[in-house]
């Protein structure tokens, strides 16, 4: 579940970064440069507190009341599911930049730094799933059926995604054996003989 709330955050958060640079070169705007960055900046805070604020307590609900999953339920990669993601809003998400990028010409840089904050929101809930997520000691997955209301849980090494969506790093742990490496054993070596003294 994380995964998809991370993707939408770089996504957005990227798109605002590449639409508000523009704006930084523009000298022709009727409220000017410095109207419109500081425009920018509290569209910036106000969009990240309510990206984050907006159904965040509905994870904790939801995790709750989730179900553990049965051992024949196909766990999606992470990358696959970032790319279905995308495949299904790509155009929504290619309006919003370019009005965005177009919004300063009346606001430099505005437009951008909306898009950034909301960006930014997400990503800060995506670290509260994983908080939540590591508070459980398990993952939160979307069911088969695609019922985003009803979520399972699975072990917190299922899968290729780490708590909150990122992906997993760092050396491998007891509570990621999926990911441990098998021990190499040594092969038994015959004792050499050794010559007596005459």
């Amino acid at each position: 579940m994380a995964v998809t709330v991370r993707a939408a955050a770089c996504w957005l958060w990227w798109a605002g970064v590449i639409a508000a640079v523009p704006g930084t070169a523009v000298t022709f705007s009727p409220t000017g440069r410095r109207i419109g960055v500081m425009a920018g900046a509290v569209a910036f805070i106000v969009a990240a507190v309510t990206a984050y604020a907006v159904r965040g307590g509905r994870y904790a609900e939801r995790a709750s009341a989730a179900t553990k999953a049965a051992k024949s339920v196909f766990l999606q990669d992470r990358r696959v599911t970032a790319r279905a993601w995308l495949r299904r809003r790509r155009w929504w998400l290619l309006a919003a930049f370019v009005v965005a990028a177009a919004s300063s010409l009346a606001l430099p840089c505005a437009g951008g730094m909306l898009l950034g904050g909301i960006g930014a929101g997400l990503w800060a809930k995506s670290r509260r799933i994983g908080r939540i997520e590591r508070s459980q000691d398990a993952l939160l997955w979307v069911r088969p059926d695609g019922d985003g209301a009803a979520y399972q849980l699975t072990g917190i090494a299922a899968g290729d995604a780490a708590p909150g969506g990122g992906r997993r790093r760092g050396p491998v742990t007891a509570a990621n054996p999926v990911a441990a490496p098998a021990p190499r054993r040594r092969s038994a070596r015959p004792a050499r003989p050794r010559a007596g003294r005459s």
